[in-house]
């Protein structure tokens, strides 16, 4: 670990880099995807050290880092809302201990604000395991529905949520105000989730993985007819954008909500001491099981709105809530091999097959292991009895052996051997490079497995969103069991396939009886109909409908493309940023490693990653089989909009009430500006919107020019006024009241 202080190492940079990808890549699973690819506990070990990096190295923060987001970025699935009132995320902690440190903190905190505040009442409830959704309702009828995607811009999902009886289309009683926003959380209770699988294995259909994951999905269905078919239920807890609400405790807006007609949890208490708390955290600890919803935790809350105003906000969560979660649950279970897969930038992990087990309300049979170094750390051996852990209903984790049963296994343990070869094309695997534990297959061009995975990479939501493009499409054209040689040997011919390429695919499926797998195999045909001689094959429904989206997804704009590519490290931030600064394929292609490292949200780590991957010819040869196919290699952009902004540096901080995050970075990138993440002395200007916090703080100390919304706007068409000028003051009360907190 290096010293507070010292100047970050190139590989703690790298580190660092791998970090903020690993938490985007992780949290776009879960919360876009709704298919997570990590335990709760390794994710929150991952966040915690990104921001254990961040607080000794605070220059390594830019505004797109995964600790200065809510959540997830919005799908392309559905239309894009903006809240009318931020929805933010909850610092999590996760022993007592932790807990009452935040809640000893929180209290010291309210004693300065001396009597004007009433003595601390904690509002406790339990943290349940769904989906969070904004309703908003005018003159009491709802109007929209939205998930809370990066908590200032969310996804409209009003038609399914209306498929919810619980939650009602107009409100009941009287006294609520004339347009306000209210925040629940929606879920699957448990016996209603075993129920719905029974009837789904009994129809022949896989089950759902677990409840959380099965709310998202259901809310994120294009059809409300198939959300409807799933028993979503919401809890309210919450209130965000009001006009003329009164009430004065987070308690009392309870009682509102429920005389209004919502659904509210009967699991909450208002509680004098932490004593009280940490009873009400045993007590369902020991029933978690007991309730009518999977939990993965307890939130605590002071229940004071005026407490919750003085105390305010960080940039993510407020400081007048946390949420302590559960320690994840364990069981034991066989190891009965440890397997390979190679994923799409040739890293080779071993994952364990095991003999499936519920735990944390699933059944599960395979646990990743990271890497080699993972395996030989946990000191786990095929035939062992392991110890696993899953976390908040996410991927599970194997956590070592238990040893006092090794000499017990029959037949005994053995060691687990880590190819030398890809098993998938028989490629000698590269090992481990200086800062990279992860051993490779360097035949990224031609290995099957990497194809596939690129393959199936690049239909995701987050580049081009081919729907009908899905995992087992990727391997019907990628490794069909027949011809020999496939559909695609590389991603270059994606968009030149015809109908007449897929007719003799052939996959092979496991054959089943009443919905069971056999343990039988045949040969099928994936893209055509099985013919006969009285009815020729034709292509199937999910072979049209995937000529039609890929004619769709030509027209995507240029950062899906680049998201496509499955260029290391470039997710969709970086995507964005880079299409945003350079405008076409051809630009990003030549520009130099400095000028693209210069695009806020891009860096060295990423330009050196794009310069690298350019060179290769085969790729720039997928860029230009594409483009000739018709994919939309540039945007449109205003060569008209005035460069107002040149040379200037500019913090965008807090919550605009009309610009998104993403929209006000923009709109200074457009302008010839530079969108940075952090202030320091070359910061120009702070814009700091509603709770503002430590980037106001730091502006102010340095004597950098605060800006409101207005002075914003006035920046963008005017550029910088002369100096002394009041364009270089907060414009409003609301910006003096956010400079004085």
């Amino acid at each position: 670990m290096e010293a507070e202080g010292t100047p970050p190492s190139e590989a703690l940079r790298d580190e660092y880099e791998q970090l903020a990808d690993l938490v985007r890549k992780y949290r776009y699973a879960y919360y876009q995807e709704d298919s997570p690819t990590v335990s709760d506990a390794e994710f929150d070990e991952l966040y915690r050290r990104l921001e254990e990096l961040e607080a000794l190295h605070p220059e390594l923060v830019s505004n797109d880092s995964p600790t200065q987001e809510v959540g997830g970025e919005v799908s392309s699935a559905f239309a894009a809302v903006e809240h009318l009132q931020r929805m933010y995320s909850l610092d999590d902690v996760f022993s007592l201990d932790e807990l009452e440190a935040w809640v000893r903190k929180a209290e010291a905190s309210v004693a300065k604000l001396g009597d004007s505040v009433p003595p601390i009442a904690w509002l406790t409830e339990l943290k349940i395991d769904g989906l969070a959704v904004n309703l908003l309702y005018r003159d009491g009828k709802l109007v929209r529905a939205a998930t809370r995607g990066d908590g200032t811009t969310g996804e409209d999902i009003t038609h399914n949520v209306l498929t919810i009886k619980e939650i009602p289309r107009e409100l009941s009683g009287s006294g609520y105000p004339s347009e306000v926003e209210i925040r629940g959380e929606v879920f699957i209770p448990s016996k209603a989730f075993v129920e719905f699988n029974e009837t789904l294995v009994a129809a022949g259909k896989a089950p759902l993985a677990n409840p959380r994951n099965a709310a998202a999905g259901s809310l994120r269905q294009k059809d409300p007819a198939e959300t409807a078919k799933r028993p979503l239920s919401m809890y309210v807890h919450g209130i965000g954008a009001r006009e003329g609400l009164e009430a004065k405790s987070q308690s009392e807006t309870y009682k509102l909500l429920e005389a209004w007609g919502l659904p509210t949890s009967p699991y909450l208490k208002v509680l004098d001491s932490f004593e009280e708390v940490l009873e009400f955290i045993a007590h369902y600890g020991e029933h978690r099981h007991d309730l009518a919803h999977e939990i993965d935790g307890i939130v605590v809350k002071i229940d004071d709105f005026a407490t919750q105003r003085a105390l305010g906000y960080t940039s993510r969560v407020p400081r007048w809530a946390a949420a302590y979660k559960y320690p994840p649950e364990e069981v034991h279970t066989k190891l009965l091999d440890i397997a390979v897969n190679v994923g799409r930038t040739g890293r080779v992990t071993p994952f364990g097959l095991m003999e499936p087990v519920k735990v944390a309300g699933s059944t599960v049979g395979m646990a990743t292991l990271h890497n080699q170094d993972v395996v030989k750390a946990k000191g786990v051996m095929i035939g062992d009895i392991v110890i696993l852990r899953k976390a908040g209903d996410v991927i599970p984790e194997i956590v070592g052996p238990v040893l006092a049963l090794r000499d017990k296994q029959d037949p005994p343990v053995r060691e687990f051997v880590m190819p030398t070869e890809c098993p998938s094309c028989g490629t000698p695997l590269a090992p481990a490079k200086d800062g990279d534990v992860d051993i490779r297959c360097p035949n990224a061009k031609s290995c099957p497995s990497q194809l596939r995975e690129r393959v199936f990479h690049l239909a995701g939501r987050g580049a081009f969103d081919i729907e009908a493009l899905g995992w087992e499409a990727a391997i019907a054209l990628t490794q069909p069991a027949e011809p020999p040689t496939p559909p695609l040997t590389s991603e270059a011919g994606l968009f030149s396939l015809t109908r007449e390429d897929l007719a003799d695919v052939l996959i092979r499926r496991e054959k089943r009886s009443k919905g069971v797998g056999t343990g039988e195999y045949e040969l099928v045909p994936y893209f055509y109909t099985k013919g006969t001689a009285k009815s020729p094959s034709k292509p199937t429904a999910t072979t049209e409908k995937l000529f039609v989206e890929l004619e769709k997804a030509k027209k995507q704009p240029l950062w899906r493309v680049l998201v496509a590519l499955s260029i290391r490290h470039v997710g969709p931030t970086a995507s964005r940023a880079l299409a945003t600064a350079f405008g076409s394929m051809e630009a990003i292609r030549n520009a130099t490693e400095e000028q693209m490292a210069h695009v806020d949200g891009v860096g060295p780590t990423i330009a050196v990653a794009l310069k690298e991957w350019f060179a290769v010819d085969w790729h720039n040869e997928i860029v230009d089989s594409w483009a000739a196919a018709g994919v939309r290699m540039e945007d449109e952009r205003d060569t008209s909009m005035p460069r107002t902004l040149e040379g200037l540096t500019i913090v965008v901080t807090g919550t605009l009430p009309n610009f998104s995050r993403d929209e006000a970075k923009e709109a200074i990138i457009i302008r010839g500006g530079k969108a940075s993440g952090s202030v320091s002395k070359k910061t120009s200007y702070l814009v700091a919107g509603e709770s503002a916090g430590t980037k106001l703080d730091k502006a102010e100390q340095l004597g950098v020019a605060v800006l409101d919304e207005d002075g914003f706007r006035e920046l963008l068409a005017n550029g910088p006024a002369e100096p002394g000028t009041e364009a270089d003051v907060p414009q409003d009360e609301a910006s003096a009241e956010a400079v004085s907190e």
